[in-house]
């Protein structure tokens, strides 16, 4: 059987320099063709939908490469908004690289079915760590993005599955935080300049971290930017036809969600 190899080159991965993002250093990066090799604009101004099936790791692969050649360039920005523009461009390339890959995320959760019947909660889990598995895959190392992303994701899921059962957020927040119903935290809206991802990127339509029900009960809970209309969670059950009860169980869902999520983004 005849396979094709890349000639072997060294990389090896930049560490993470105030809250940005670690990467593989490529030597082709300092080639003078470089910005040409990995110009992200047509993936980014022409994203293709695969439809029903993955994105094939060929072009998972290209994406990748051009995600790290994005961090380089935001470690060696020199100007606000060069750092700015590359930051976007990895999260960008990043983001294309989740969402055309969440079938993945199907498969894998379908092996724990008989194990959980917490389905939504592993999916939404399995969506963080399908961006870790994105941000430390090697693109130059030959072995395909799916076998790697899949075999993280089982694994995790094998961690997980016993820990489903428990209250997450009971356990990183007591409910005495929230004794009359009302939010008492307040989600505060970082610029993205400093590096750190705003809580209103997870609450896009199209974004995958957290379900339609998850966006809806938190941005009625927390309104972003005005207290004021923060809404109970009895108010907030009422609306969308649920008990008081179930609002708090979602709401605590999502709010766990948002801090792994938040987590990896200022650790990666």
């Amino acid at each position: 059987m005849n396979t094709t190899t890349e000639p072997e080159v060294v990389t090896r991965r930049a560490p993470r320099t105030a809250l940005l993002p670690s990467y593989v250093i490529h030597p082709s990066f300092d080639a003078k063709t470089a910005r040409k090799t990995f110009e992200p604009s047509e993936l980014l101004d022409h994203p293709v939908d695969f439809g029903d099936k993955h994105m094939p790791d060929d072009v998972t692969r290209d994406h990748a490469r051009r995600m790290h050649y994005a961090a380089h360039r935001l470690h060696a920005a020199k100007t606000p908004g060069e750092r700015a523009r590359w930051q976007q461009t990895y999260f960008r390339l990043r983001d294309q690289i989740v969402l055309g890959n969440r079938k993945l995320i199907y498969r894998a959760v379908r092996r724990r079915m008989a194990v959980s019947n917490r389905a939504d909660d592993m999916i939404g889990d399995c969506h963080i760590v399908l961006i870790q598995a994105v941000a430390a895959y090697n693109p130059w190392l030959g072995i395909r993005f799916s076998t790697y992303a899949y075999t993280c994701l089982v694994r995790a899921l094998a961690r997980m599955s016993h820990r489903l059962s428990t209250d997450w957020l009971a356990r990183s927040m007591p409910l005495e935080a929230l004794p009359d119903g009302e939010p008492r935290m307040k989600f505060v809206a970082v610029p993205s300049t400093t590096g750190q991802v705003r809580i209103e990127e997870f609450l896009r339509d199209d974004h995958p971290l957290l379900s339609d029900r998850e966006k809806s009960i938190i941005s009625r809970r927390f309104c972003l930017g005005d207290e004021s209309n923060n809404q109970t969670l009895e108010k907030v059950g009422k609306e969308l036809g649920l008990s008081k009860e179930r609002v708090r169980q979602v709401q605590a869902t999502a709010l766990d969600k948002l801090r792994q999520a938040l987590t990896v983004h200022s650790s990666s």
